[in-house]
């Protein structure tokens, strides 16, 4: 009996030729004597005088003429007897013999499609290179919201300004993003970082109604001459600084009902 071994030795030994037949595939290496034939391709009013192995395929042809012509293979039509010929195709099975005239045109579809393909994969790298630059500033920043956080938390106070600084730069990350023309799975990726920044800003807005005020009650508010801080009395008494930093840590946007409503935001599809 033969091996399974040996019946898938047999079947990778074997390929399909252009017209369905079955038969065993080709090695030059182990058999360098094939003959070279010298073929003439005409390409508009010019010809190029080609040298080829004679059991060479038409895709092969198409990249010995690639440099001459300055078209890339798969923009390459190759006809011979009046028939385009296959990639895979062989030269000796459509009997192309040493003289051999072969004539090449400009696939203007393919090209257009792979002009599109092109264009397509570099705007595709440019809007994946923006996301990168824009998701590590947007970590660098979370950093800086997470400093803050630990700061109100021990001094049970916080600078308006730099906490409003902080969304001010976030909200620009925002726009950044919607200017961002993404496809595919990029829209996920920005839809991400989207959530992400808002996120930060709304983690911010609740720090400023924990930490700061804006009211000018003398009996509920103690204002500190250094370095502009805002307090609240009231806060420190029922909560203490850890704690209420606890509370804010655990609150989660997604999965509850925003607790700032302070800015409406717009889905990024």
């Amino acid at each position: 009996m033969i091996s399974i071994e040996n019946q898938r030795q047999r079947v990778s030994e074997l390929e399909i030729r252009p017209g369905g037949m079955l038969v065993q595939k080709r090695d030059f290496n182990s058999n360098p004597s094939f003959p070279t034939i010298k073929v003439k391709v005409k390409f508009g009013s010019s010809y190029h005088h080609i040298q080829i192995n004679s059991h060479a395929s038409f895709g092969e042809l198409k990249k010995l003429m690639a440099e001459p012509t300055g078209l890339h293979p798969a923009e390459q039509k190759l006809i011979y007897k009046n028939k385009e010929r296959n990639s895979n195709a062989y030269l000796d099975v459509a009997r192309v013999k040493n003289g051999s005239k072969i004539v090449l045109v400009e696939d203007i579809l393919s090209k257009e499609r792979r002009c599109v393909e092109m264009l397509t994969n570099h705007k595709f790298q440019i809007s994946s290179n923006l996301l990168k630059e824009i998701d590590l500033e947007v970590n660098k920043l979370s950093q800086e919201v997470g400093s803050v956080h630990v700061k109100a938390c021990k001094e049970g106070r916080v600078s308006e300004k730099e906490v409003d600084d902080l969304i001010e730069l976030l909200m620009r990350k925002l726009i950044q993003l919607d200017e961002i023309e993404v496809v595919g799975d990029l829209r996920l990726q920005r839809r991400q970082q989207v959530r992400e920044v808002q996120k930060q800003i709304e983690s911010l807005d609740m720090m400023k109604l924990q930490y700061c005020t804006t009211l000018n009650s003398k009996n509920e508010i103690g204002i500190s001459k250094n370095g502009g801080f805002i307090s609240t009395t009231k806060a420190k008494q029922n909560l203490k600084p850890r704690q209420q930093c606890l509370r804010i840590l655990k609150e989660t946007p997604r999965n509850s009902e925003p607790v700032v409503v302070t800015t409406k935001w717009e889905t990024f599809d």
